[in-house]
Order: structure tokens, then C-alpha cells, then sequence
């Protein structure tokens, strides 16, 4: 056999047989997409296994995550040195004890790939998100290539390579992202399409009809057939090489393989997850007495070569980087400093002074962000067509497109699932080399939650604006009046939501997002004008979560909110405390960083007086872990002004004393001591 054909060989027994060891796994793609990996692996991909995080490096995304065992089993064959043996025999086994020693032993060959992994560039499972993460990554290379790339000196070349089943493809997110990089014509990007024809349930064409080439035509794509995809590895090397050869738009490779290929069950829905029988385990066996989980002696001198010529094409990089620049010196140094990651955040932060009127805070967020983008050469911003309603100010100067490269401000489109997608994207290219914005309306944070999500779960700092905050967003009325939504991000871990009331406090929320390095942060902001003014608000205050804004040492009431609502709860613990009911208000702008203080503060915060009252124009869900009770919204909202609705709801200043002193006096009358959390109306 052909050496290309040994390692597909191999690389099928492999996948057999880590199947077989817990009885069960996805191995039909990675059986089919076999020939694949060789081609990429082996002849086509820039990498350097013992420096899986090179800058330069090509990256490939597996969107088809439950094909795991294909990308572990590549980065085993090619030299991942902490891709051992052992690790493969652990696959998709959480936690699996050692019986030597009574301990519990974890993997990293999870049942979908974890970012953590090195060799692994994104978390995916979540069909079609690895696609516009991938688009992000290939987002990230133009905009650097744009930056930095001089005539004869082309120090950016990363390309980046994404695998996709039928599944990815039928996500709407997969749509909006395949829009969006045939329209900036992202010509380092190449989609290999895994076209087996099989789904979960059975036979794709249960499901679908359209013509997918002509769907990529229409997209923006230039198309490559590869007819071979099962058996011919040099096949699909030729459409990798043509794929570079000039074409102006992102890559579709329509591969056509089968699943489980060769396999007692080929073809089939049951090779899609499930184990294979004792027969097809010798089916690609190079002897009879082989051990399970080995390769060929041929195979990995074959294969084993990859690491060396990493390491080559890494030095090489590394030099013509040098030249670069003493070449170009200015250009060098902000080159060096997005690849270590530096941003200088704290000094463009430290002296920026907003008006002390009271302003919305999306048109105080609007001036913060206007003078981060002037100062931040790594942020990378993008609306869902609704910038100007986040007042973001006029970037047509700034726009990212195919002519203008450098553009620091990208026109999403309403694409908002993609928009947070593609954003994780440019966060994974490396860290800190990008500072990823989006922004939209907080309603429409609910199509983009399932990115937001991976985005945490991920670790990725990505910062999302969201705007029109509440009810008081008015007269569009209650679809597109967020009462619930925050309780999803406010539940969601490794993340923070915040709501800022003021200028001081925007400050202090973009301090903590640009500070964050391992989280993503939602600000939350109104578009309504504040008609009182909060004391005592606090940019350093704000980095614990919550802090007391009006103090009363004999307070009997506290009121807790934040946001658009921290205005009326003060100018009601004004009036409270005039007729008799001391009071004392808490801004609570993240309750997520509020967890993470030490209990004495927490209980300094919060136990100075018996009735603790939530103010919040949001159904109730998170406030009953501090409160006693609650003054929010158990609807959703209403089509009117902004003002009005407040008044509608009770959560005005007068609606609020009124609510307040009904619940005093029924707690006194009941003599209620259990302090159970309830709902005022």
C-alpha cells in the first residue's frame, strides 16, 4: 500500500477500536473523513505540535463535534505530544477510576472537543457553531493580514480549515455565517464538507432537497467537487491546492464519503453513533495478530515526520518575523504586542471623564466606546443593524470589508446568533490579540444566547452591548421589552451581566469587561433618560458587584437595584425615610461578581436591616437569593412610554413606597420572623 493509504488504514482501525472500548462513540464520520485528515495533516496544514498555540499556525475546526474522535486520533498520529495512547483509550469516559490507586482519572478526549485541549481551537458540539467560529478565526487572519502584511513581506498566512456534516449546514446560525464570509470574501477559509448523506434519524434526503453547490454559489462560495472523498487522499490534496490558487472567496470542498465507510453498518444512521463488531475491527488490521490501539511501525515514521517540519515552517516564521521588524519598526511593535497579548487598557480607561448630567447610559456607553475604539487597535466591533440605536456613533471610516481590511468595525447584518459565533472566533485566534464587541438591542441577545453560552463555557472575552434594557424601552412595545432574559445571563456561569445606572457606573462596567481575560460580559443599558440623579455611584465600587449608595444606620428597609429602576428605588428610600421608614438603597450591578466577594463584605452589604426589597422591572428569578421580597414584573411588559410603564408597573417612586409599606405592615401584623421571599403588587 501507498503510504497515504496506510495512514488511512490506521487511522480507521484507531477510531475502530476506541469505539469499541466503551461501546459506543461517533466514529462513522471519522471513519469516512479519514483520507481527509491525512490530506490536511499531513500535506496541507502550517502547524507546529510542540507549539500547538504558534501564532501563525493554520487552524482546523471541527463544527461536526460529535466526530471527536477523528480530531484527537489526527493529533495523535501527527505528534501531539500529550495525545497519547492512554489519553485515546479514555475517550468520551468523563471520569474513569484507576484501580491502582483509588483516585478518579479525567480525559481530555471528551465527547466533543474542549478549547482546553491544545491542538483543539474551539469548543464545538452545538451544531454549526464551529462553522462561524471558524469564519471568526478566518475573520481574525484578513484583519491582521490587513494590519500588518507589507509587498514582499507576508508575516500573516494563517488559513484555517473547518469539517461540517449535514447537521452544521441545516443551523440557521450556519446560514448567517456562510452569508457573512462570502460577502467579505474570506478567501482564507476552506469548509470541507463531510457529504455522507446520513443523519441522526436516517437518510438525509428524509430532510433535505435543495441543491447545497448552488446554495454556496448564491452565498459568496467558489465550489470544489471531490467525488473520491473515501478513498483518495491525493484527490482531496488537489482541491486543498486549487483552493489557494487565487480564488477571491472562501472555499466549499463537497466531499463525498460515506459513513462508517467499509463497515458492517456503512451507510447507515446506526454508523452515526454506536459500536462496531469484532469483524469490522479487522477489517483495516495490517496483520492478525495486531494490538488494539496501534499504529503501523510505516505509518508513524509516515506521519511522525509532521512534528519536524512544524518546528521548520515555526523557526522560519520566527525569522522573517525578525526582519519584519527591523524593517518595519512601528508596525513591529504593535505586531509583537497583539501577539503577547498587551493592551494598555488601564491607561486608556484611568482618564476619560463622561458628563455629570444625567444622559441614557447607551449614550454614556456610546462616548466610552467611541474613545476605546480611537486608543484600542484590538477591538474588533459589529452590530446586528442596530448600531446606531446602541448610539455607537458614525465608523464608516472603520469598516472591515474585502477593499478596506483594516477595518475595525464589521456590518453584521441581523445575523445576531453569528454575530456572537463569529466573535468567539476572533477571540480564540489568540488571546488578547482581539478585544471582540457585538452589540444589539438586549431583546435579541435571546438568538444570540447559544453563542453567548459557548462563549462562557469557553472562557472567551468577548463583550456584548446590549441596549433597550426594559420596559421602559416603551413604545415598541412588550416584544421587545426583555423581562425575562436576564435571568438566563444572570444564570448563566462565567459570565458577567451587568447594568450600569450612570455614567460612573458604565466606567466601572467596561473596566471590569476589558479587564476580564477568561470570561465574556453583557452591559446592559437603557435607552430612557434618568429623571433623578443616584449619589454616591463608585467606578471602583462597582468592581465588587454591589455596594451601598444611601447608608441609614437604623434602617429598617434596604432596597437593591441597579440599572434604570436604582433611580426610582433611591428617590423612594428618599421619601421612606422622610415619613418615618429609614431606608437604604444597594446598587447591584453584577451579581455575579457580588458571589465572589468574602462574606463579610457580602453581609456588611447586606444585613443592616430586616426587610431586603429587590427593584427591578425584570421577572423575579435571581433577587430571592438576597431578598425578602421583590418589587418586579410578573408579565411581560406594555406598549406605551417609557415612563408611563414604570407607572403601569409599580415601579415608579410612588408605586414603590406604596409597595413597601404594604409589606412592612403585613410582615408586623403576621409577625412573620421566617423572612420567606415574596412578590409585591
Amino acid at each position: 500500500m501507498r503510504d497515504d493509504e496506510s495512514a488511512v488504514r490506521d487511522i480507521r482501525k484507531l477510531v475502530i477500536d476506541c469505539c469499541r472500548q466503551n461501546g459506543g462513540g461517533h466514529g462513522g464520520s471519522a471513519i469516512g473523513m479519514a483520507p481527509l485528515g491525512v490530506a490536511l495533516w499531513k500535506h496541507e496544514m502550517r502547524y507546529n505540535p510542540h507549539n500547538p498555540n504558534w501564532f501563525d499556525r493554520d487552524r482546523f475546526v471541527l463544527s461536526n463535534g460529535h466526530a471527536a474522535i477523528f480530531l484527537y486520533t489526527m493529533l495523535h498520529v501527527s505528534g501531539y505530544p500529550h495525545m497519547t495512547l492512554d489519553e485515546l483509550k479514555l475517550y468520551a469516559s468523563a471520569k474513569k477510576v484507576d484501580l491502582a490507586t483509588g483516585k478518579w482519572q479525567e480525559t481530555i478526549c471528551h465527547g466533543h472537543p474542549e478549547i482546553e485541549i491544545p491542538g483543539v481551537e474551539v469548543t464545538t458540539g452545538p451544531l454549526g457553531q464551529g462553522i462561524a467560529n471558524a469564519v471568526g478565526l478566518a475573520f481574525a487572519s484578513k484583519s491582521l493580514a490587513g494590519q500588518f502584511n507589507r509587498p514582499g513581506h507576508e508575516i500573516i498566512q494563517s488559513r484555517i480549515y473547518c469539517s461540517t456534516g449535514d447537521g452544521c449546514l441545516q443551523e440557521g446560525i450556519a446560514q448567517e455565517a456562510m452569508a457573512i464570509a462570502g460577502h467579505l470574501q474570506l478567501d482564507n477559509l476552506v469548509l470541507c464538507y463531510d457529504n455522507n448523506g446520513v443523519t441522526c434519524d436516517g437518510p438525509l434526503d428524509w430532510i433535505v432537497s435543495e441543491k447545497i453547490n448552488d446554495k454556496m454559489t448564491a452565498l459568496g462560495w467558489h465550489v470544489i467537487d471531490v467525488f473520491t472523498g473515501d478513498t483518495s487522499v491525493s484527490d482531496i490534496v488537489a482541491a486543498l491546492q486549487l483552493a489557494k490558487a487565487g480564488i477571491k472567496k472562501p472555499v466549499f470542498l463537497n466531499i463525498r464519503t460515506t459513513i462508517g465507510y467499509g463497515t458492517s453498518t456503512a451507510g447507515t444512521a446506526k454508523s452515526h453513533h454506536g459500536t462496531y463488531s469484532d469483524a469490522d475491527a479487522q477489517l483495516y488490521s495490517w496483520s492478525e495478530q495486531q494490538p488494539s490501539h496501534q499504529l503501523s511501525d510505516g505509518v508513524k515514521k509516515y506521519m511522525g515526520t509532521s512534528a519536524a517540519n512544524g518546528q521548520l515552517q515555526e523557526d522560519d516564521w520566527h525569522a522573517r518575523l525578525e526582519i519584519y521588524c527591523k524593517g518595519f519598526p512601528h508596525e513591529g511593535k504593535l505586531l509583537l504586542d497583539r501577539i503577547s497579548g498587551t493592551t494598555h487598557v488601564s491607561q486608556v480607561l484611568e482618564d476619560l471623564q463622561l458628563p455629570k448630567e444625567p444622559k441614557p447610559t447607551r449614550e454614556l456607553n456610546g462616548l466610552v466606546f467611541n474613545h476605546l475604539l480611537d486608543n484600542l487597535p484590538q477591538i474588533m466591533a459589529g452590530g446586528a443593524d442596530l448600531w446606531n440605536s446602541n448610539q455607537l456613533g458614525d465608523q464608516s471610516h472603520r469598516i472591515y470589508d474585502s477593499k478596506h481590511p483594516q477595518g475595525q468595525v464589521v456590518r453584521y447584518g441581523i445575523r445576531e446568533h453569528a454575530m456572537a459565533a463569529i466573535s468567539n472566533g476572533l477571540a480564540a485566534y489568540s488571546p488578547r490579540a482581539f478585544i471582540p464587541i457585538t452589540a444589539t438591542f438586549f431583546m435579541f441577545y435571546l438568538y444570540a444566547a447559544p453563542a453567548v453560552r459557548m462563549g462562557a463555557l469557553s472562557h472567551l472575552p468577548v463583550i456584548h452591548i446590549a441596549t433597550h434594557d426594559s420596559i421602559g424601552e416603551g413604545q415598541n412595545g412588550p416584544t421587545h421589552q426583555p423581562v425575562e432574559v436576564d435571568s438566563l445571563y444572570r444564570a448563566m456561569p462565567n459570565l458577567f451581566y451587568i447594568r450600569p445606572c450612570d455614567a460612573v457606573e458604565v466606567l466601572g462596567a467596561w473596566k471590569i469587561a476589558l479587564s476580564s481575560t477568561t470570561r465574556p460580559t453583557i452591559i446592559s443599558l437603557a435607552r430612557d433618560k434618568p429623571e433623578y440623579v443616584v449619589r454616591n455611584t463608585s467606578r471602583e465600587s462597582i468592581l465588587r458587584g454591589g455596594y451601598t449608595v444611601v447608608e441609614h444606620t437604623d434602617a429598617e428597609v434596604t432596597l437593591i437595584s441597579c440599572g434604570s429602576e436604582l433611580q426610582f428605588a433611591v428617590a423612594a428610600a428618599d421619601q421612606l425615610t422622610e415619613e418615618g421608614v429609614p431606608t437604604r438603597v444597594v446598587s447591584m450591578p453584577c451579581m455575579e461578581l457580588f458571589e465572589e466577594q468574602s462574606a463579610s463584605y457580602k453581609l456588611s452589604v447586606l444585613s443592616a436591616s430586616q426587610h431586603i426589597i429587590s427593584v427591578e422591572a425584570y421577572v423575579s428569578t435571581m433577587w430571592a437569593r438576597y431578598c425578602t421580597a421583590s418589587i418586579a414584573m410578573d408579565s411581560f411588559g406594555y406598549s406605551g412610554l417609557g415612563r408611563e410603564n414604570f407607572i403601569r408597573f409599580g415601579l415608579d417612586p410612588a408605586g414603590i413606597v406604596r409597595k413597601v409599606y404594604a409589606h412592612v405592615a403585613a410582615r408586623k401584623a403576621s409577625g412573620d420572623r421566617l423572612l420567606r421571599w415574596e412578590l409585591l403588587k
